[in-house]
């Protein structure tokens, strides 16, 4: 069986658990090199998942680790940590960007630090990411920038409950369809993952309820729709916000009751921003 990212060195932020770990592992498994980059270093109370935790699954997976521990806030140590990475690997493939910071709030319930916050991680990151990604990824024959964020859904339902948050994904969104063309030329492919259902991680069951398990979908979903991202020719897909299940269709997968966590869960919780 052909291992399609065997050797790639794939960099993702918030590795430590839930969907990043997911894709770490499902990359491991063809054998590629998985820079756990993440703040989780020493265990959460609350939390399952290191950055070491991760990297020993990845090895045991298959394939090779590097746990680094970074704060995307910080773009100085974001530039030392994909350098890192470089250096340990000898090139970069694959930017993964999947750390990110939620507050399902109203603006005028929203204090400033957390939107400060919100905005350090989620769009500036991606920023942080790109700009000290981009010169090594130019070098690579399959480069790929992978950004955990929603479609551009402009219905009012999305825009009235929680804008400070969905400002700050949109963003996300509108920087990588920005770095898709800045990038086409180049070869390097830029496009955005959001699942068309609630995922079992900790943001589902902190932030919005644990009751929402059940009704959701693993993070294995996620993991499968990005693998066939990876995998495509990145001159042949760039430039899209796409959905998990709309995409594993298009890629001859029917089968979707594997992903369910409750197997007798008979209608699921659409995510944000998907109608």
């Amino acid at each position: 069986m052909t291992r399609k990212l065997e050797g790639r060195t794939i960099f993702i932020t918030g590795a430590s658990r839930g969907i990043g770990r997911e894709i770490a592992l499902k990359a491991a498994t063809d054998g590629a090199n998985i820079v756990i980059a993440a703040k989780s270093s020493e265990p959460h109370k609350k939390l399952p998942g290191t950055i070491h935790t991760v990297a020993r699954e990845v090895e045991a997976a298959g394939g090779q680790a590097l746990a680094l521990q970074v704060d995307v806030r910080d773009d100085a140590a974001v530039a030392a940590a994909i350098a890192a990475a470089v250096e340990r690997f000898g090139g970069l493939d694959v930017v993964i960007n999947n750390a990110g910071a939620i507050s399902l709030t109203p603006a005028a319930a929203t204090p400033m630090k957390r939107f400060d916050l919100m905005l350090s991680i989620n769009p500036r990151a991606v920023m942080a990411t790109a700009t000290a990604a981009i010169p090594h990824l130019r070098k690579s024959p399959q480069a790929h920038i992978l950004t955990l964020s929603p479609p551009l859904n402009l219905d009012a339902k999305w825009l009235k409950p929680f804008i400070p948050y969905t400002m700050t994904k949109y963003a996300m969104t509108l920087l990588s369809l920005g770095l898709a063309e800045e990038l086409r030329s180049s070869g390097v492919a830029v496009n955005t993952l959001w699942p068309r259902t609630t995922i079992a991680t900790a943001a589902v069951e902190f932030e919005i309820s644990a009751a929402m398990m059940a009704l959701s979908r693993t993070p294995a979903i996620m993991a499968d729709a990005a693998y066939e991202i990876l995998t495509t020719p990145s001159r042949d897909l760039t430039g899209r916000t796409l959905i998990d299940e709309d995409f594993l269709r298009e890629r001859g997968v029917s089968d979707f009751e594997r992903y369910k966590v409750d197997p007798a869960c008979e209608k699921l919780a659409p995510d944000l921003y998907v109608d």
